[in-house]
Formats: C-alpha cells, sequence, structure tokens
C-alpha cells in the first residue's frame, strides 16, 4: 500500500472565504480614508496617513494571497498578516505612549480601536487560518 501526503486544506475554502472578504473589506475602507487623508490634509499628519496607506497595502495584498491558496499564495499571506500584527502592536503601543506622535489616528492606532479593534483581531485569525489549513506531518 502506498502512503499518500494528507491532503492540505485550502485557505480559500471554509472560513477562509469569510476572512478573504473581511480583508477585502478593510482594504477598501482604509484604502479609501487614507486616500482622501493624503489628498485633502497630508500636511497634518503624514506619517499616520501614509500607515494607514500601508495597512491597506497589506490588507490588499494578504487577501490575495488567501485567495491564491498556493504555496506561493501561503507565503504571501503568511508575511502580510506578520508585518501586520507587528505592525498594529507597534503602532498601538506608540499611538498610546506618545499620542504627540500620531497628531490624527491611523487604521493601527490605538489598536485599531477606531475599527472596533478588528485591526488587532484579523492578523492573529489570519495567522491561526493559515496554521489550521497547513500540511499536517504524518
Amino acid at each position: 500500500m502506498v502512503e499518500t501526503e494528507p491532503a492540505r486544506r485550502r485557505t480559500n475554502s471554509g472560513p477562509g472565504r469569510l476572512l478573504i472578504a473581511v480583508y477585502l473589506l478593510f482594504a477598501i475602507a482604509a484604502t479609501s480614508r487614507a486616500g482622501l487623508q493624503i489628498a485633502t490634509k497630508f500636511d497634518e499628519a503624514p506619517v499616520a496617513y501614509l500607515l494607514s496607506a500601508l495597512a491597506a497595502l497589506i490588507y490588499i495584498v494578504a487577501a490575495v494571497g488567501l485567495a491564491r491558496a498556493g504555496h506561493t499564495g501561503r507565503r504571501v499571506a503568511l508575511a502580510c498578516c506578520s508585518v501586520e500584527l507587528v505592525g498594529v502592536v507597534a503602532v498601538g503601543i506608540l499611538s498610546l505612549v506618545d499620542k504627540d506622535l500620531f497628531p490624527d489616528e491611523t487604521v493601527w492606532s490605538q489598536f485599531g480601536s477606531g475599527y472596533g479593534y478588528i485591526p488587532l483581531v484579523l492578523p492573529v485569525l489570519g495567522l491561526i487560518w493559515l496554521w489550521r489549513t497547513r500540511r499536517d506531518p504524518a
């Protein structure tokens, strides 16, 4: 009898579809917010607005990585979720410790409180989903 490798669950199936949809929703929200802020009042808080644009880019790329579901897609999604988690924690801490550092809020300010803390929870859920859909060791 020939043993076969266990099948890997696809990241774009089941609950992964909901995760992709939330990433796309946040990509739209963050892109719209950052675009408007950069276009209308960039000189007021350029770092905050550029961080929101970075968050938007990460959301877009993470959604694509999760949707593609192959080896490369998984690696891209893993990188995005990891960078996103580090970013939201770092910006969250900095925005609480030094309020003058961010004269206006970013998507990740105060751990994403302006978005119901979803920016903090989303990368954790993404990493958990990537872990659950990995190829199980034999």
